[in-house]
């Protein structure tokens, strides 16, 4: 999986046909495509799929580079296509995306956005964020995006007892429910919280 997008730097797509380019780039350099003209810096591996973390620019075109991405898929050939929304639904520069009902999985981040996540003590906004998402959003699994550690994230660090006793037995009821997802592999390192949880997912 690799992931496009992030919160550093400057981008965007200016048409439909610049959807139509990328995603033949990245078909070709990451995924399955075999063009001997592009350059395929992983070398003959192949991922299976983008994950979509669009945090600036603009919204524009981005539902275009998602079809173009599934187009590639085959009997023998899957495109996973994911996607890490902010909590604030609908995602004001991924929606038009995923409203495209063309992501496998949805990884929500539920911290860094006091109106939707986890303040000290209250789960309230947390939940009702999540069901709205859970109810509104088509896609095979949602996941809840938390941060591994209090310094991960500027806010919304759940402990994890309260994310055991609090959370999941809420929003595991939800059919999409498919896990958590933590910010970042170095922050669940040092704190352990995957290890702390998971026999609670």
């Amino acid at each position: 999986m690799l992931a496009i997008g992030g919160g550093i730097g400057r981008y965007s797509l200016s048409s439909q046909l610049d959807a139509k380019n990328v995603s033949i780039y990245l078909w070709n350099a990451f995924l399955g495509g075999k063009s001997p003209s592009v350059f395929r810096p992983l070398g003959d591996a192949a991922l299976d799929g983008i994950d979509f973390d669009i945090e600036l620019g603009s919204s524009q075109f981005y539902d275009d580079l998602v079809r173009y991405l599934k187009s590639y898929c085959s009997r023998n050939q899957k495109v996973y296509i994911t996607g890490a929304p902010q909590c604030p639904f609908p995602d004001r520069l991924m929606g038009s995306a995923l409203n495209t009902g063309l992501f496998d999985y949805v990884w929500v981040q539920f911290y860094n956005n006091p109106p939707c996540q986890y303040t000290s003590g209250n789960t309230t906004n947390l939940i009702n964020s999540w069901n709205l998402w859970s109810r509104s959003i088509r896609t095979k699994k949602l996941f809840l995006g938390l941060p591994a550690a209090p310094q991960a994230a500027g806010s919304g660090f759940i402990p994890p007892d309260v994310l055991i006793s609090e959370v999941l037995p809420v929003i595991k009821k939800s059919p999409k429910y498919g896990g958590v997802m933590f910010w970042s592999k170095f922050w669940d390192d040092q704190s352990g919280y995957s290890s702390t949880i998971v026999s609670y997912l």
